[in-house]
């Protein structure tokens, strides 16, 4: 492939796609470079069409070398593994928008890989990978409908940036991913801090502005190639072998789609259409030699495409759906807290035929997540995972945590983040598990209001509550319906899918794919004032049910206590190797956590563990005070000399025989014995640094024995400055 190079300015820095130097066996290859980061963006498709498939075999790959930036992998290995949630995320960026404009009818398995080879750690460099993927695609023989190209929005003072540094999205009201061809936005993906819905849609507007100069520069580099496509063969069907089948379940199909169902009993007609339109063809053309072997095939394709051309015109005509509410209508809803007794927040949302189970529990901040990738290690307190079990759609399969788990489970995260308490105020590391148990569209609009209601039952100090809602649409031609919270039949019938949650004030994340071309302004913010409205009512559902948070936090969470201590005394607690505080922690069943400011966190879910623990900490960096009374243990005896007690942590003092008792004492082990806990006051601190005791002074003196003055028995430093007296005195 000959060699070419196209760039622009893009946002004040070069933009280019660079062809004909790199992977020059790939269909397409295509390196994508934006100042100092560079993403190499392969397409490659089989040789041979996979056969008796009925869905595109696309597999899209996204992959960061750590050496983009100057890095080692962490881990024992010291290679890139597995990808991280963070790879699998960027590589649906690319496959979302990609998918839907490889024509239908290609059957060749294809892969696109987009790895980060150079990065500057400020900028994410995953939406040059969809600009690479779309560019390669095109000067390959792969069929494709594009361009396409994809764009970060951020939005800094009311002003919008295209593609923002990590720095300038911390100030932003605004991330969103936009995908989209010239005539269309494809593809939208991000977050918001409570916009509203004509904020939406400037951004929209905005982003796709952006998007056209991208594709003008791919269009440039095309220029320079002609390549040939590859012919799709799409297989010519009789048409009266459809007609046979339309004419012999048309009554049937279309009773059914004006019957009010539940997803099982849909998918029992459905099969029953299926097997009365497959024993008519078999009964005609059992014996025709070119489709007896694709019967089963053609049948079950065709029954697909009438039901649903039945459902679009119900709708579009009637104004009514599958499960007989109107277009605007929500599913009845129920919303439980508290069901789950030892997790420390938990909530049972059930909207229609999807239910989700979710828990909230409550970790200290040794529990965050460490996320190392191509930006500086760092850590997260928020966690949401999003479970989809194949029980709750009624099917066996694998047990595992897929792409699309990790998708819908993200979206809720950034759902429901902008609304934490600020870690000053509630210092715990939350984590919220979502459990789909039952699915019939939307699961991930019903794990964010789940997370808000356990939120809610766990006592996190939740700003305010938000709800999610997944919006459909149904157009032909001039007809347009736009559906509130879609069924899964409605999903994969329909043109759109649009996620949006937020609070009473605003939107705080969605998520948009659409099937079609030519949706316009008007019809998005049909569909947002639409989803709006749905959201309103599914927050004033859920605040019946719980409406704050409770007061307090479970009694199986951990409790956190702050203290201070001097910054000269950490290395006290901490003790040589740590082993110190491992003790403490070990002995009183705590978590500490010791700032480099000296700010001590102890996480323990009793008061009485939590009161030992800081007992022990304030007693290692406490400072011994003459006259103050502690509680020391008796660590050693010696008789006729007197016992060594330890009254503070790794501290410990003389209580000589003479001040064990008022009355005179002939054997210490009379009064004391190792490991007896006493009262003690500390008489002298001596200039050598040693500690006098006396257990005496605590005592009630008895009334029978007279007063006397006591004197304090010298202290071995004492004798030892005696002598030196003496002998400077007999010198002179």
């Amino acid at each position: 492939m000959q060699y070419q190079k196209v760039s622009i300015n893009f946002e004040g820095k070069e933009y280019s796609l660079e062809v004909g130097k790199f992977a020059k066996f790939a269909n397409g290859s295509v390196m994508v470079r934006c100042d100092d980061s560079m993403v190499l963006v392969t397409a490659v498709a089989a040789e041979q069409p996979k056969a008796d498939i009925d869905f595109l075999p696309l597999q899209v790959e996204y992959r960061e070398k750590t050496a983009a930036v100057g890095k080692i992998p962490g881990g024992f290995l010291k290679r890139e593994g597995r990808p991280s949630d963070k790879e699998v995320l960027s590589a649906r960026l690319i496959d979302r928008p990609i998918r839907p404009l490889i024509p239908k009818g290609w059957n060749y398995e294809t892969q696109i890989v987009a790895t980060v080879y150079s990065a500057d750690p400020n900028f994410d460099p995953d939406t040059l990978g969809a600009v690479g993927a779309s560019a390669a695609l095109l000067i390959s023989d792969i069929p494709f409908n594009g361009p396409i190209s994809e764009v970060r929005v951020g939005r800094v003072n009311g002003n919008f940036i295209a593609n923002p540094t990590f720095d300038l999205l911390g100030e932003s009201d605004i991330d969103i991913t936009i995908a989209g061809s010239n005539n269309a936005i494809l593809m939208v993906e991000g977050e918001s801090k409570e916009i509203s819905e004509n904020d939406f849609i400037a951004a929209l507007e905005f982003g796709h502005s952006k998007i056209k100069e991208l594709n003008s520069l791919q269009m440039q580099l095309v220029e320079s190639f002609t390549p040939i496509k590859r012919e799709i063969i799409v297989e010519e069907i009789p048409e009266e072998i459809h007609e046979l089948i339309k004419n012999e379940i048309h009554d049937d199909m279309l009773a059914y789609v004006h019957t009010v169902t539940s997803k099982e009993e849909r998918r029992s007609q459905r099969s029953n259409l299926l097997e009365k339109a497959l024993s008519k063809v078999n009964e005609i053309y059992s014996e025709n030699e070119e489709f007896k072997d694709k019967l089963d095939k053609i049948t079950s394709n065709y029954v697909g495409k009438l039901e649903k051309a039945y459902m679009r015109n119900m709708i579009l005509d009637d104004g009514v759906r599958l499960d007989g509410r109107n277009t605007r209508q929500i599913r009845p809803i129920s919303c439980e807290v508290g069901i789950l007794p030892r997790s420390h927040g938990s909530a049972l949302f059930t909207r229609g035929e999807t239910q989700s189970l979710t828990s909230l529990t409550l970790g200290t901040t040794r529990d965050e997540q460490i996320i190392e990738g191509l930006r500086p290690m760092f850590t997260e307190r928020f966690l949401l995972h999003y479970n989809f079990p194949p029980f709750s759609t009624g099917e066996v399969g694998k047990m595992g945590v897929s792409r699309r788990e990790i998708g819908h489970g993200h979206l809720a995260w950034r759902a429901l983040k902008s609304m934490l308490p600020e870690t000053d105020k509630f210092p715990y590391t939350i984590r919220v598990v979502s459990d789909i148990l039952e699915s019939n569209g939307s699961s991930s609009m019903a794990t964010v209001c789940a997370g808000t209601l356990a939120m809610f039952d766990a006592g996190v100090p939740f700003k305010k509550p938000v709800a999610g809602i997944a919006m459909g649409l149904i157009k032909e031609e001039e007809k347009v319906a736009v559906l509130s919270d879609i069924l899964g039949d409605e999903d994969f019938l329909g043109d759109m899918d649009f996620k949006v949650t937020g609070t009473v004030d605003g939107i705080t994340a969605c998520q948009m794919d659409i099937k079609i071309e030519g949706l316009s302004t008007e019809i998005m913010a049909e569909a947002l004032e639409q989803a709006r409205l749905g959201r309103l009512h599914i927050l004033e559902i859920m605040n019946n049910t719980i409406s704050s948070p409770h007061e307090d936090i479970s009694q199986y969470a951990p409790r956190f206590t702050t203290i201070k201590i001097p910054q000269d005394s950490i290395g006290a607690v901490i003790g040589s190797g740590g082993e110190t505080i491992r003790g403490i922690c070990k002995d009183y069943n705590v978590e500490i956590n010791i700032e480099d400011d000296g700010t001590v966190q102890i996480a323990a879910i009793t008061k009485e563990s939590s009161d030992q623990a800081i007992a022990v900490i304030q007693g290692l960096t406490a400072k011994p005070q003459e006259g103050e009374i502690y509680v020391g243990k008796v660590k050693e005896i010696r008789e006729g000399l007197g016992a060594f007690v330890e009254f503070l942590p790794k501290t410990q003092g003389l209580l000589h025989i003479s001040q064990i008792t008022h009355e005179r004492l002939e054997n210490i082990d009379e009064v004391l014995k190792v490991g007896d806990k006493i009262e003690v006051k500390l008489i002298e601190i001596s200039r050598d640094g040693k500690f006098r005791l006396s257990r005496k002074a605590l005592l009630e003196r008895p009334a029978d024995m007279p007063e006397e003055k006591e004197r304090a028995p010298r202290s071995e430093s004492s004798n030892r400055d005696n002598k030196r007296d003496f002998k400077r005195k007999g010198s002179r």
